[in-house]
């Protein structure tokens, strides 16, 4: 069981904390978000393999290394997770983009599912799964059961924080997905938000509190 990747670079941390802040308003969070994807995906994809390939620069040719092929697949969680999408593509602007339709029923506290659409070739790609925040694990935990149903193998998943208890539930539950976040914070409210958390990051990214 891979240990969870937690991200302390000092631009990923001093960006977190502006994100945290309640001051900070919806288009900067936006923002944000896009810069902390950005930055973890590059993290991310440390170990993704090269080959070696002869590039004719303007004076001679150049042994260069390149992606070894490798397909990528970016799953972000509906709707806060799309809030990540653009920050992974600036990176990896080839991905194809799938979608998972989930919600946290306000009583149960349990996803509902509402949406599923993945590229046809999903068992063939690298994929990324996108979610701001790891509370229970419930929405994670059910979003990768879909994507591993329709084939996905090679999964990881990526948060910006992460509460213990998704963690576990996520671990336990998928102990073959690699977890990377920025941070790991102190645990779940009664209302299963994340303490100290940043409150609801879809609400915060397009500004429906």
């Amino acid at each position: 069981m891979p240990k969870p990747i937690i991200m302390d670079h000092p631009l990923v941390q001093h960006k977190l904390a502006v994100l945290r802040d309640k001051n900070t308003g919806s288009k900067e969070f936006r923002e944000l978000i896009n810069e902390l994807a950005t930055l973890m995906c590059y993290d991310a994809t440390r170990d993704l393999p090269l080959e070696e390939v002869t590039v004719e620069t303007p004076m001679a040719p150049a042994r260069c290394k390149m992606l070894a092929g490798r397909k990528l697949a970016i799953v972000p969680i509906l709707r806060a997770g799309m809030g990540m999408v653009e920050g992974i593509l600036t990176l990896v602007p080839s991905a194809r983009v799938g979608h998972i339709g989930l919600y946290r029923d306000p009583q149960t506290h349990q996803p509902v599912e509402y949406y599923c659409k993945l590229p046809a070739d999903i068992e063939e790609r690298d994929i990324f799964v996108l979610d701001p925040m790891l509370a229970t694990g419930g929405s994670a935990v059910d979003a990768i059961r879909q994507i591993k149903a329709k084939g996905g193998k090679n999964i990881r998943f990526l948060c910006i924080i992460a509460a213990p208890e998704g963690l576990e539930a996520l671990t336990k539950a998928h102990p073959d997905v690699q977890v990377y976040c920025a941070a790991l914070d102190d645990c779940l409210n009664e209302n299963k938000y994340i303490l100290p958390g940043l409150g609801d990051a879809g609400d915060r990214i397009y500004g429906t509190y």
